[in-house]
């Protein structure tokens, strides 16, 4: 690996969670520099989301795209990651522009990056500029040494693949030995042909005794990464884990840990059970309960989902008896792989490989192109890390064309073959075509919005039809809001997570407002105000475990029993007073579950402002597909049509106003759906403190003291 440039440094200590340093790449002219963080940044800002945010607010402008030279890619994690004694503290967030959306997005991502980033003496590292040639990054904390060198080759079928070459890379950084000291983050040749690139994170499990991998799959930070011509960053530390995060109060954070951990061992097992299923478990509650993606998410229920149940994994490809964290320390142990999986498809078919999942996105990915088949799950797992795409959007898009394929907007020669629901012939043969960038897989890999807009151009050249019409009937199922592809969740009966998706500033993906499961399974929020009040409350919540380094799921989808006694269950309210005592006890300042939320909206705020900034923040980018409020075509209301005529029954003012035929029942279902959508729309905007076009009032600014001169000329710019 030729050097192309390095320095020495001298690693900053960590104390309370924080190095107070970041590091800065300028591949353009390949420099290196150390920046100091002042401490009422980090209490401003908190870290992970929140720095990247703020930088991206700070160094890019309207006019900045993903393939900008000042497009910020920055990789962070918070002062509460890396802490072995409280669970799931692996986590990262990931941050740019997107290709997708062209605003900000950022995506979390598990693994030992970030805690060995941190040990190296950085809260994050922020890389802009476009290299000439593909680098490597390496930055040893052991050395006191960052270095950039070129992209070392390792034969073309290894230089095509993101985890591939991440295990060649650190194989010959160390030698030939596996250590948990030395972690990765990579992508695939993939991300170069398409905008939904992934980024892999790379650690070794000693128990597996072979290296794993995390995704930041959201958005396209991995095309923005292979772009600016980064083909690798990877850390190295071999200091001790344990209190690494010199916490002020260390007894405390083992004590709010401990709390935790007994918690996740006495009712996970109780509740989901993650730690024995892993997320495949929700494939069944979701196809009980209609919420599982088939054909496009035209339907939410399948004689076919018990092949793809958790049981059916775990008998055939899970390890039963090796514990699965993606992080030191974790209890709960939901991450799921498989050993020595032989691929019968694809470039790589007759080879035996680990394969690091599936969760449950990428299960459903599958299903919404119409396939319930465990092999091909297996298999469009690997290849999607391999090739670093991610598998929701590619599933999502395949499906949105199978569908344009279905209902006659696409021809056989359009595609180059027929592109039918369950043909796993095709599926696959579109998988590897938007990794090569050829075919329709070129325009499968620019994702739904543009994809769309592809398909109303070939079709009205076709038949003559008005391009206007053309494309409002495909709005009806491109399911995409902003730019970004739909998360698995099928939210028609679900109007919280129709706003959780809506309002989600990213995009729709559910990690800003996970509601389905306490909205449509178990029904606690069951009145108009409850979900308007949710969809204020768990985003702010969610945006501070992404600020924090920390996973989510051991709060959302642990429920503490004593959450029963309190006024409101799904928050898990005593769950998040072990959150705040770790947070307090860590940086040495008291801090309450208010403080946690306060913080939090600073952060959700700025980054409302980089949407209005980029031109998606206002309420006409909250719209989602009609697909997303109900049944968008008669064949979806037929399927389900004693629930749907029950359920207008009870929302229309008089009996007498119920339709007689079918086809007038399911376009009067649709007139109270969307009506309902935007009655919520006000609620929320109005508990946010924004005006009737979502965007944010000067007092709501004011109160977290962001209202700048770029924040004003913007509001200006809005007319408020």
């Amino acid at each position: 690996m030729k050097t192309l440039n390095s320095i020495r440094y001298e690693v900053a200590p960590v104390c309370g969670g924080y190095t107070d340093q970041v590091l800065e790449l300028d591949l353009s002219s390949l420099a290196i520099s150390t920046i100091d963080v002042e401490p009422v940044y980090r209490r401003t800002y908190v870290g992970g989301r929140g720095y990247a945010i703020k930088m991206i607010w700070d160094q890019t402008n309207k006019e900045t795209r993903y393939d900008s030279p000042e497009n910020i890619l920055v990789m962070a994690s918070g002062p509460l990651g890396n802490e072995p004694r409280f669970p799931g503290t692996g986590k990262f967030v990931v941050a740019t522009i997107s290709p997708l959306t062209d605003t900000f997005i950022d995506s979390n991502i598990g693994g030992h990056f970030a805690p060995l980033l941190k040990m190296c003496g950085f809260d994050a590292l922020a890389i802009k500029g476009i290299s000439r040639e593909e680098v490597v990054l390496i930055v040893d904390g052991d050395e006191g040494t960052i270095a950039i060198t070129e992209a070392p080759s390792f034969g073309k079928d290894i230089d095509a693949g993101g985890l591939r070459y991440g295990e060649a890379l650190i194989r010959e950084f160390t030698g030939g030995q596996f250590t948990e000291n030395v972690a990765a983050v990579t992508t695939g040749n993939g991300a170069l042909n398409a905008r939904f690139g992934i980024i892999n994170s790379l650690f070794y499990d000693r128990r597996r005794r072979r290296m794993r991998s995390k995704q930041a799959g959201r958005g396209g930070t991995g095309t923005v990464m292979r772009f600016k011509g980064l083909r690798a960053v990877l850390v190295r530390s071999s200091l001790p884990r344990v209190q690494a995060n010199n916490p002020i109060d260390k007894q405390s954070v083992q004590e709010a840990g401990a709390k935790l951990k007994k918690v996740i061992s006495q009712q996970d097992p109780q509740q989901l059970n993650l730690g024995a299923w892993g997320t495949p478990v929700l494939v069944e509650y979701m196809n009980k309960f209609h919420l599982l993606p088939i054909n496009n998410y035209q339907y939410g229920n399948h004689t076919d989902a018990a092949r793809i149940f958790a049981d059916v994994f775990l008998e055939r490809y899970f390890e039963r008896k090796v514990p699965d964290g993606c992080y030191m320390g974790c209890n709960l142990a939901c991450a799921k792989g498989a050993e020595n999986v032989i691929l019968t498809r694809g470039p790589r078919a007759g080879e035996k490989v680990g394969i690091d999942g599936p969760e449950y996105e990428t299960l459903a990915a599958v299903t919404c192109q119409g396939i319930f088949d465990p092999p091909y799950i297996m298999e469009y797992n690997w290849y999607c890390d391999e090739y670093g795409l991610d598998t929701i959007s590619m599933g999502v898009t395949a499906g949105f064309l199978m569908e344009c394929f279905q209902r006659g907007y696409l021809s056989a020669q359009d595609i180059g073959y027929e592109l039918a629901w369950g043909n796993i012939d095709a599926a696959d043969r579109l998988l590897h075509e938007t990794a090569e960038g050829r075919g329709i897989g070129k325009i499968c890999g620019q994702g739904v919005y543009r994809a769309k807009h592809w398909v109303a151009e070939r079709y009205t050249a076709r038949t003559k039809a008005s391009m206007a019409e053309t494309m409002t009937e495909l709005n009806k199922f491109g399911m995409e809001v902003k730019g970004l592809e739909f998360s698995m969740y099928i939210c028609k009966e679900s109007l919280a997570q129709q706003g959780g998706y809506g309002f989600s500033l990213k995009g729709p993906q559910h990690d800003e407002a996970w509601l389905i499961f306490i909205d449509q399974v178990h029904n606690e929020i069951p009145t108009f105000e409850m979900k308007a009040q949710a969809l204020k409350w768990f985003p702010l919540v969610r945006t501070w475990f992404n600020a924090v380094g920390l996973c989510k799921l051991p709060w959302i989808d642990v429920r503490h029993p004593a959450a029963a006694d309190t006024d409101n269950p799904s928050q898990n309210q005593p769950t998040l007073q072990y959150y705040a005592q770790y947070y307090g006890a860590t940086i040495g300042e008291k801090k309450s579950v208010q403080d946690i939320l306060d913080d939090s909206e600073r952060l959700h705020l700025l980054q409302k402002m980089i949407n209005l900034r980029q031109g998606k923040g206002t309420r006409a980018f909250d719209r989602i597909p009609l697909r997303a409020m109900g049944p968008a075509y008669f064949n979806e209301y037929q399927s389900r049509s004693d629930y749907y005529d029950e359920w207008l029954k009870e929302h229309l003012e008089e009996e007498k106003d119920f339709p007689l035929s079918p086809e007038e029942r399911h376009q009067a279902l649709l007139k109270l759906r969307q009506d309902a959508y935007q009655r919520l729309c006000d609620e929320v905007y109005k508990a946010k403190g924004y005006n009737s076009m979502a965007v944010p009032l000067r007092k709501t600014l004011e109160r977290f003291d962001l209202l700048d001169e770029k924040a004003e000329a913007l509001l200006q710019a809005y007319g408020v």
